[in-house]
């Protein structure tokens, strides 16, 4: 198996459309969270979502190009192009059959499906949009990515629901370690706060009915109440080591290791135990040849709803035995939102920023914890050495994806 290193990241967010500023905003507790603005929210309970803002598809396509994508397409796109810009690939002179793409999109445009139907009922089939389906489709997102920066290698699309952006880096990494490509563009990304989004989400009493943006996200907390929506993308660049080197590459961080699993168990609960998102993260850890007690940091999944902080701080008590005291946990989404596909990757880009710089930011609005809820879950950020880090991400329907990030050190 051949050893897989990051080379490049880009992301879109509701705390920063580079990974500069993403970063940046992580490290001042910026809370992305605020009004519902996308549509009159006179009927429904939730009234505030994670937007991106000061988003412009034009910096990175024409306005030919961004007609003809959906917005988490767009947002795939602009992604794609900072990691690419970051990595320093010159694509003119690279063998593009080499270069695949593995971008996910755990929902694609309920708003286009909105629109088509609303034509439908008023005005027969005959209105419906021609581009109805290719702006629709999941999968337009890595296809866009492909036909944008002209790849011609791998280009698959996992949809796990949340855990989408999680396994669509892993499957790249898994094509990259058994030589079906030298380089993959890789990540999630997700837009769907709409009515028809919000509204089924809401629904099924997941999302957060608190009209406070600073204790609607409240992972791991006390009076966490659900989860806030989230939109973006986060992409990175994975290399083989061989090709990054032969190159000249800057190698952020090294994949150490994967593991994908399955509750079989619910269709929207993890199992009660934690026993498939601990397998998980068991499996990234043996593959890595690491030990529990070897992994400093875990980002977990975080969503802030009763039952996946509870599970997950389960799973990794499972996982990691007495060691999970020793551990630095925290969650993303209480500044994000949850980004649904999108949220595994801008995940794995801040596993892979702690592991450069050795930070692990805030769990921020985390005041207390129940009483089963005894771990460390960053109450505030720390300065600490940063070898290993784990990404965790849970799905609707039991799909459980870790990532293991190591510090990269030549052989």
């Amino acid at each position: 198996m051949r050893r897989v290193v990051v080379t490049g990241m880009g992301i879109i967010s509701p705390i920063g459309n580079t990974v500069d500023t993403f970063w940046e905003s992580l490290k001042q507790k910026k809370v992305g969270i605020g009004e519902l603005t996308r549509f009159d929210t006179s009927d429904y309970k939730v009234k505030v979502a994670a937007q991106v803002n000061d988003f412009d598809p034009l910096t990175v396509m024409d306005f030919k190009e961004a007609k003809r994508m959906e917005l988490f397409s767009q947002y795939a796109v602009a992604a794609s192009a900072e990691a690419i810009r970051e990595s320093g690939l010159d694509l003119e002179n690279e063998d593009v059959t080499r270069i695949g793409v593995s971008v996910g999109c755990g929902i694609g445009s309920l708003q286009v499906m909105e629109e088509a139907h609303k034509k439908l009922l008023e005005k027969g089939p005959k209105r419906i949009p021609p581009l109805l389906v290719p702006l629709m489709i999941t999968n337009m997102a890595a296809g866009n990515v492909a036909i944008h920066f002209g790849l011609k290698g791998k280009c698959t699309n996992v949809v796990t629901a949340c855990a989408t952006g999680t396994h669509s880096i892993g499957e790249a990494f898994r094509a990259i370690q058994c030589g079906d490509a030298d380089v993959m563009v890789a990540g999630g990304t997700e837009a769907a706060i709409c009515p028809l989004g919000i509204g089924g989400f809401s629904a099924l009493t997941a999302l957060s009915t608190s009209t406070d943006p600073l204790r609607a996200s409240l992972p791991f907390d006390k009076d966490r109440s659900g989860f806030v929506m989230g939109e973006g993308a986060g992409v990175v660049i994975l290399e083989s080591l061989e090709h990054a080197l032969e190159r000249g590459a800057k190698i952020l961080a090294e994949v150490g290791g994967y593991g994908a699993t399955c509750d079989a168990y619910h269709i929207t609960s993890p199992a009660e135990d934690g026993e498939g998102a601990a397998r998980a993260m068991k499996l990234a850890m043996e593959e890595a040849g690491l030990g529990a007690s070897e992994v400093q940091y875990i980002n977990a999944h975080g969503t802030g709803t009763h039952h996946n902080d509870l599970f997950e701080t389960r799973a990794i008590k499972l996982a990691f035995g007495e060691d999970a005291y020793k551990l630095n946990v925290n969650s993303t989404k209480s500044m994000t939102g949850h980004m649904l596909g999108a949220a595994g990757a801008a995940e794995f880009i801040v596993c892979v920023k702690s592991v450069m710089e050795d930070y692990i930011h805030a769990t921020a609005g985390f005041e207390e914890a129940e009483e089963e809820m005894d771990l460390n879950y960053t109450k505030e950020a720390v300065n600490r050495t940063v070898t290993a880090a784990i990404s965790n991400s849970l799905g609707f329907g039991g799909h459980n994806g870790s990532l293991l990030v190591r510090k990269y050190e030549a052989e």
